[in-house]
């Protein structure tokens, strides 16, 4: 039985091919049949369509021709047959899922003639896809009692990709033109035997004479392969033969025109299909860099946008005489795992009808959640293991990460920063296990595709129905062993247009810098806890405290590191690192904190405390200026602000090594024009005022709707669970917000929103927050609950992205004020419309402000914020 057919054929009817002589040969077609003829050429093809055509039409069958190829039809335009034209360019899953879609919509008894599918050699370039469409198709073809023609080219294709069509058809015939006679030799004919049937028949007339001579067979076969290739690429994957002619004319040296022109059909295999991401790789990458990336890719396909923007970005850098970075740049030895191998693998367990399901309306988060845990716990080809055991023997016990990379990642306007998952790997342990957890890394990147955050983001942005694959990136982790400890010096995020200006003398043109000690996790995401050092690049030492002056207490206080003792990412204190006597670089990283080494003194404890400021490096010009100089070269070269991510590692006889892990496009909306803060507003016509901690450019924007959350009722729910209701309701209003424009709602909430950490805030999603218009985070000091301006985190991507605007308000700074009493006013909006959360009315507010002309104004220069009343 084909491998993925389920169950027997009920009864048994033949079906002519429209060939009576050929019909004997194979004991006809059947209902169910996938019919392959592998041909010399499209008319050996041609041959064998028109007959079948005609006697379906004679049988008032219905007749469906699936056209893609770029060669000539294969059946002309008529009212008799169903002619649906699809672009097999748009990419694999789209193909399928239209292919599909056509199959379930037709039902029933149809009779199909595909194009060659050998032409889609010229849109997919490799063989594995292939014949994953065909091993996905056939089945569904199969249900419905369809019977369906498909061609392949002889010696265009690698022996994995006709075993693979091999298993999963019922019929394979070879179709032979030589010495003006047509040979037609039966290589699987599934459910049906006769003596003669497997043997190669010559066509004369209406008959198909048996040839049953060794000797006439091999005079056959060998004049048939004499006109057939004898390089031994001929079953080379489209793929392989592709990158070999590369290597050929990069050895042989071609024409700036012809390298111009292999460059682009490269790029559009494993770059992008964005024009403008293709174009930016074909103005930086060279035929000897796609080479090299190919030399480390696992299968084939794209590499993703995560791969694509940390490649171009160094090549970028590097072709910057000036910056000098064969001085200081740490080089990569990344590997690749291309975007086909995530198809491969769904299609190889049979999860290809869920992922379908999955991409409907009514299925998109339903069945995802399924689909989720099957990807947690599949199994991947024999090959495709091979190629990750050479990633484990080629790292050995160094610690690396296995880091998302998929299609739409990381381009222009859509980051999906935070959406999809990286997996720390200590990798320590035997090769046997150290492959297990490989394993498991990748399991884990693909099941957060599924995701609801990131199925949220797509749909949110409009991507739901885009073919999103996932590449893998799997890096060395840079960092040194300390004692049992394995981490980088510092890691941060570089963004070369800084929106946060918290100061009239600030130029946001100069950029900014998140730095963090250990593992970058806290420079990228919102930690519960911490705050990372901000660096404006044109005056570093300059500090933005939230409006505190206390330096220890918005630093950073806990550190993330790789235990190679424990073989787990963990998270230790400054103050475990430093009783460890663990070697870090204090006088460039951190600045004595004289009142608490006092204090653990008079407590009889002889040990310095330091607070993590990375003064001491920031006071030095070179690294600021080398920071300013790499981010403004890589937005001249993207035309675009970017930000990256990076880590630092400092020379034993000074200097450092910096490692660009990431680069990618920012969204943002710059400064916008001017606006007036208004003079002598009545206070009690003020909802709120504060001077800087905000985000988003200037603003003047009408509010339609205000929903707070109360800090002080906030913190006096004592359970959790009671916490997440608040999030959840909060999420329930977001949802019944249809657009900004119709309903333009705030949020304002004590701490941290999108914690972890429901003591630190409010614990939503950000898909629970998506429809908002400005988002405020109010401090709470009796309960330690704070804001994080989290410029440069996953979390202010989304932001950004979304077009919501930030604010910070501390209510004990100077120049602050909240109007509790506006705010505390409340509606019935909330009990009528989300009843199961009647018991927080006392936390939750809603409050609607249609016909008072509520506005909110803010202008960058003077770092002026109101929130204010038209009228009352």
């Amino acid at each position: 039985m084909p491998h993925g057919i389920k169950g027997q054929r009920k009864g048994y009817r033949m079906v002519s091919t429209g060939d009576r002589g050929l019909d004997k040969v194979i004991s006809g077609l059947q209902l169910g049949d996938n019919v392959v003829w592998q041909i010399g050429s499209v008319n050996d093809y041609r041959e064998v369509v028109g007959p079948f055509v005609r006697k379906a039409l004679e049988e008032k069958k219905r007749i469906v021709y699936i056209r893609f190829a770029g060669h000539k039809p294969l059946l002309e335009n008529s009212k008799a047959v169903m002619v649906y034209q699809l672009d097999a360019s748009l990419g694999f899953e789209s193909f399928s899922a239209e292919v599909n879609a056509i199959i379930r919509k037709e039902g029933q008894g149809v009779f199909y003639v595909f194009d060659c599918l050998s032409d889609l050699l010229f849109a997919w370039s490799n063989d594995l896809m292939i014949g994953n469409f065909f091993k996905i198709t056939c089945p569904y073809l199969f249900e419905l009692n369809t019977i369906a023609y498909f061609s392949i080219l002889r010696n265009r294709h690698s022996f994995k990709t006709i075993a693979r069509i091999r298993d999963t058809t019922q019929i394979l015939v070879d179709v032979y033109q030589h010495k003006n006679h047509r040979y037609f030799h039966p290589l699987k004919v599934w459910n049906r035997y006769s003596p003669t049937m497997f043997l190669p028949h010559i066509k004369k007339g209406g008959r198909y004479i048996p040839i049953a001579s060794s000797v006439d067979t091999a005079r056959l076969f060998s004049g048939v392969f004499m006109k057939g290739s004898r390089s031994t690429r001929q079953n080379l994957d489209y793929w392989d033969r592709l990158f070999l002619r590369a290597e050929e004319l990069g050895r042989k040296g071609v024409s700036a025109t012809v390298m111009a022109h292999l460059v682009d059909q490269i790029a559009r295999l494993i770059i992008s299909r964005d024009e403008k991401i293709l174009q930016l790789a074909k103005n930086n990458l060279t035929l000897e860099d796609f080479l090299a990336i190919k030399s480390r890719m696992i299968g084939t396909g794209f590499i993703g946008g995560k791969s694509v923007g940390m490649l171009i970005a160094r090549a970028i850098l590097n072709r910057e005489k000036s910056l000098q970075t064969d001085k200081f740049f740490e080089p990569h030895d990344s590997f690749y795992i291309g975007s086909d191998v995530f198809y491969t693998y769904i299609v190889e367990n049979g999860w290809w009808k869920e992922l379908m399901g999955q991409r409907t309306t009514n299925g998109y988060f339903k069945l995802a959640r399924e689909l989720r845990e099957k990807l947690l716990n599949g199994i991947f080809p024999e090959e495709i293991k091979e190629q990750f055991q050479r990633i484990i023997d080629y790292f050995g016990q160094s610690p690396i990460i296995v880091r998302s990379s998929s299609l739409l990642e990381d381009s222009y306007g859509n980051s999906f920063a935070g959406k999809y998952e990286s997996v720390f790997l200590v990798n320590q342990g035997t090769p046997e296990e150290r492959y297990a957890r490989f394993v498991e890394a990748v399991h884990r990147v693909y099941a957060s595709t599924m995701s609801e955050d990131a199925l949220a983001y797509r749909l949110k942005r409009g991507l739901d129905k885009n073919d999103e694959q996932m590449a893998l990136l799997v890096q060395r982790v840079s960092g040194a062993f300390h004692k049992e400890y394995f981490f980088p010096d510092l890691a941060g995020v570089g963004i070369s247009f800084n929106t946060f200006v918290w100061k009239k003398t600030l130029d946001p043109e100069a950029g900014m810098l998140r730095l963090v000690l250990g593992l970058g996790t806290r420079a990228v995401n919102r930690v519960e806890g911490d705050y990372p050092r901000i660096a404006a690049l044109d005056e570093p030492l300059l500090k933005a405290h939230a409006g505190s002056k206390d330096a220890q207490r918005f630093s950073q206080h806990d550190v993330d590191v790789l235990n190679v003792k424990d073989n787990a990412l963990e998270t230790v204190s400054l103050n475990q690192l430093l009783e460890k006597k663990i070697e870090l670089n204090l006088d460039l990283i951190a600045t004595r904190d004289e009142e608490a080494t006092e204090a653990l003194r008079a407590m009889g404890r002889e040990r310095e405390a330091w607070i993590i400021t990375f003064d001491h490096l920031l006071s030095r010009k070179g690294f600021c200026r080398t920071m300013r100089k790499l981010l403004q070269t890589l937005q001249k070269a993207y035309g675009y602000p970017v930000d990256i991510e990076f880590t630092v590692n400092f020379k034993k006889r000074g200097g450092f090594q910096l490692n660009l892990l990431q680069c990618r496009p920012m969204l943002t909306k710059g400064l916008g024009s001017r606006v007036s803060v208004p003079q002598g507003v009545s206070k009690n016509r003020i909802v709120f005022q504060s001077s800087g901690n905000f985000m988003g450019g200037n603003i003047s924007m009408g509010i339609d709707r205000i929903i707070y959350v109360d800090p002080k009722a906030y913190c006096a729910i004592e359970s959790q669970s009671g916490r997440y209701d608040i999030a959840r309701s909060i999420g329930a209003i977001n949802r019944q917000i249809t657009g900004r424009e119709k309903l333009t709602t705030m949020l304002l909430g004590p701490g941290r929103w999108g914690t972890s950490t429901p003591s630190l805030g409010v614990p939503v999603s950000f898909s629970e927050i998506s429809n908002i218009a400005v988002l405020g985070e109010l401090a709470f000091s009796g309960n330690n609950v704070m804001p994080e301006l989290s410029y440069g985190t996953h979390f202010f991507q989304d932001l950004v992205e979304t077009g919501i605007f930030y604010l910070a308000l501390f209510p004990d700074s100077p120049g602050v004020f909240i109007n509790r009493e506006i705010l505390g006013a409340g509606s019935k909006i909330f009990s009528k419309d989300f009843p199961q959360y009647r018991k927080y009315e006392h936390v939750l507010k809603i409050l609607d402000f249609r016909g008072q002309g509520l506005k909110i104004v803010a202008d960058i220069m003077t770092q002026k914020l109101m929130c204010y009343l038209c009228r009352l």
